[in-house]
Protein backbone atom coordinates (compact mmCIF):
# COMPACT_ATOMS: atom_id res chain seq x y z
CA UNK A 1 0.00 0.00 0.00
CA UNK A 2 2.76 2.47 0.93
CA UNK A 3 4.55 1.61 -2.29
CA UNK A 4 1.50 2.63 -4.31
CA UNK A 5 1.22 5.88 -2.38
CA UNK A 6 4.89 6.67 -2.98
CA UNK A 7 4.46 5.91 -6.68
CA UNK A 8 1.35 8.11 -6.85
CA UNK A 9 3.07 11.08 -5.21
CA UNK A 10 6.26 10.57 -7.24
CA UNK A 11 4.31 11.07 -10.47
CA UNK A 12 2.62 14.30 -9.34
CA UNK A 13 4.26 17.70 -9.97
CA UNK A 14 6.41 18.53 -6.98
CA UNK A 15 6.23 14.93 -5.76
CA UNK A 16 9.16 12.84 -4.57
CA UNK A 17 11.97 12.80 -7.10
CA UNK A 18 10.70 15.84 -8.99
CA UNK A 19 11.52 19.49 -8.58
CA UNK A 20 8.76 21.70 -7.31
CA UNK A 21 7.10 23.87 -9.97
CA UNK A 22 8.77 27.22 -10.51
CA UNK A 23 6.94 30.02 -8.69
CA UNK A 24 6.57 32.01 -11.91
CA UNK A 25 4.77 29.06 -13.56
CA UNK A 26 2.18 28.47 -10.84
CA UNK A 27 -1.39 29.67 -10.94
CA UNK A 28 -2.22 32.87 -9.09
CA UNK A 29 -5.59 33.45 -7.50
CA UNK A 30 -7.78 36.53 -7.86
CA UNK A 31 -6.97 37.95 -4.45
CA UNK A 32 -3.22 37.46 -4.80
CA UNK A 33 -3.32 39.24 -8.16
CA UNK A 34 -5.38 42.08 -6.69
CA UNK A 35 -3.05 42.49 -3.70
CA UNK A 36 0.05 42.66 -5.89
CA UNK A 37 -1.64 44.90 -8.47
CA UNK A 38 -2.94 47.46 -5.95
CA UNK A 39 0.24 47.55 -3.88
CA UNK A 40 2.32 47.95 -7.06
CA UNK A 41 0.09 50.80 -8.21
CA UNK A 42 0.42 52.47 -4.80
CA UNK A 43 4.21 52.16 -5.08
CA UNK A 44 4.16 53.36 -8.73
CA UNK A 45 5.70 50.06 -9.89
CA UNK A 46 4.32 49.69 -13.40
CA UNK A 47 6.25 46.50 -14.13
CA UNK A 48 4.75 44.66 -11.14
CA UNK A 49 1.25 45.99 -11.76
CA UNK A 50 1.41 44.86 -15.41
CA UNK A 51 2.69 41.45 -14.33
CA UNK A 52 -0.11 40.99 -11.77
CA UNK A 53 -2.70 42.15 -14.30
CA UNK A 54 -1.64 39.28 -16.55
CA UNK A 55 -2.18 36.62 -13.89
CA UNK A 56 -5.98 36.62 -14.12
CA UNK A 57 -8.66 37.90 -16.47
CA UNK A 58 -9.51 41.62 -16.34
CA UNK A 59 -12.91 40.77 -14.87
CA UNK A 60 -11.36 38.64 -12.13
CA UNK A 61 -8.81 41.35 -11.33
CA UNK A 62 -11.60 43.93 -11.12
CA UNK A 63 -13.52 41.70 -8.71
CA UNK A 64 -10.40 41.17 -6.56
CA UNK A 65 -9.56 44.88 -6.49
CA UNK A 66 -13.15 45.69 -5.51
CA UNK A 67 -13.05 43.11 -2.70
CA UNK A 68 -9.71 44.48 -1.48
CA UNK A 69 -11.07 48.03 -1.52
CA UNK A 70 -14.15 47.02 0.48
CA UNK A 71 -12.11 45.14 3.08
CA UNK A 72 -9.57 47.96 3.38
CA UNK A 73 -12.29 50.57 3.74
CA UNK A 74 -14.06 48.58 6.45
CA UNK A 75 -10.81 48.06 8.35
CA UNK A 76 -9.88 51.74 8.12
CA UNK A 77 -13.38 52.84 9.14
CA UNK A 78 -13.25 50.58 12.21
CA UNK A 79 -9.79 51.90 13.08
CA UNK A 80 -11.01 55.51 12.80
CA UNK A 81 -14.38 54.76 14.40
CA UNK A 82 -16.13 56.36 11.42
CA UNK A 83 -18.55 55.14 8.79
CA UNK A 84 -17.13 53.55 5.64
CA UNK A 85 -18.97 56.22 3.63
CA UNK A 86 -17.25 59.13 5.37
CA UNK A 87 -13.83 57.43 5.21
CA UNK A 88 -14.26 56.78 1.47
CA UNK A 89 -15.16 60.42 0.84
CA UNK A 90 -12.17 61.59 2.91
CA UNK A 91 -9.77 59.29 1.06
CA UNK A 92 -11.01 60.56 -2.27
CA UNK A 93 -10.82 64.19 -1.16
CA UNK A 94 -14.56 64.73 -1.43
CA UNK A 95 -16.47 67.06 0.86
CA UNK A 96 -18.54 65.52 3.66
CA UNK A 97 -22.02 64.60 2.50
Amino acid sequence: MFGRLRKFFATRPGGAGQAAPHPENRQHNIFEAAAVYVSACAEDDERRSDEAAGWVSPEALSFGVNELACRALIALARERDESPHSVARTLLGLPAA
